[in-house]
């Protein structure tokens, strides 16, 4: 009866885990680039406990109690991951808004030189004059971006093409990376749309767009979020009725340990 306690009361916490999840899914229903959350249960089982009957009776006609005591123990979380389906593409004919059509992350540069990875989004020329996030985070390598610059021009293979005031003829000013991962799903998720890569995510396979499973880089194109108002709704319902469910057997256990506790000879 103790067990089933902690065991109502991890399903609880697990449970609790998921509707926090959920809302933020919900929340973030409309951020650009935005991919939704979802947590990955695993039972919990305890194995070589202590026998419920003599060990005779276990390894002989223990019948079905003869392993009674490997029992489970509750759930537990096994990981939080990401789901990068593909969100819906809306156009923005705007310069600087960017989006993949397909697999694949732009690289950006940290201020302490390591690596993120984003899905693109709205970009800016930050203060160095540099092709970056809204956050101010240059894309790799960097691309120098003129103060004079008439127009900019993304291509689907990622190169970037200038045209200033002062020439008409357009220059190439770079390429941007682009990189893809053997277990997306598993990225560490930083805000501001970047994410970074983790053990098990796997490092990053650099790649040319188009190519090796990457996707296309869309100029004027923004991705919306992958989230799914039905759907979370749905799995907002069943997260509530697991929750009460693993409150009943709290309630049940508690109630049980009462019957005992108020025995008489």
């Amino acid at each position: 009866m103790h067990d089933a306690l902690y065991i109502g009361a991890t399903g609880m916490q697990a449970q609790q885990l998921n509707v926090d999840t959920i809302a933020n899914n919900l929340a973030n229903v409309n951020t650009t680039g935005y991919k939704k959350g979802r947590v990955n249960f695993s039972d919990l089982v305890v194995s070589g406990g202590q026998p419920l009957l003599p060990s005779a009776a276990v390894d002989g006609n223990g019948g079905i109690f003869g392993d009674a005591y490997r029992t489970g123990a509750g759930v537990g979380i096994a990981n939080l991951g990401k789901l990068f389906d593909l969100g819906d593409i809306k156009k923005t004919d705007s310069a600087l808004d960017v989006a993949i059509q397909g697999d694949g992350f732009l690289e950006v540069t940290m201020p302490d030189g390591s690596h993120a990875y984003t899905r693109g989004g709205t970009l800016k020329v930050n203060a160095d004059g540099l092709l970056a996030t809204q956050a101010g985070y240059p894309l790799s390598p960097g691309i120098a971006v003129p103060s004079n610059v008439k127009s900019l021009t993304i291509g689907t293979d990622g190169k970037v093409t200038l045209v200033t005031a002062d020439q008409s003829t357009p220059v190439e000013a770079g390429t941007l990376a682009m990189v893809r991962f053997t277990s997306p799903g598993m990225l560490n998720a930083q805000g501001d749309n970047l994410y970074r890569a983790t053990d098990g995510s796997g490092e990053p396979i650099a790649g040319k767009p188009g190519e090796d499973s990457m996707g296309l880089v869309q100029q004027g194109f923004l991705e919306g979020s992958n989230v799914k108002m039905v759907e979370e709704m749905v799995n907002l319902m069943v997260a509530q009725r697991a929750y009460e469910a693993s409150v009943k057997v709290v309630q049940a256990s508690d109630e049980m340990l009462g019957m005992v506790n108020n025995l008489r000879r």
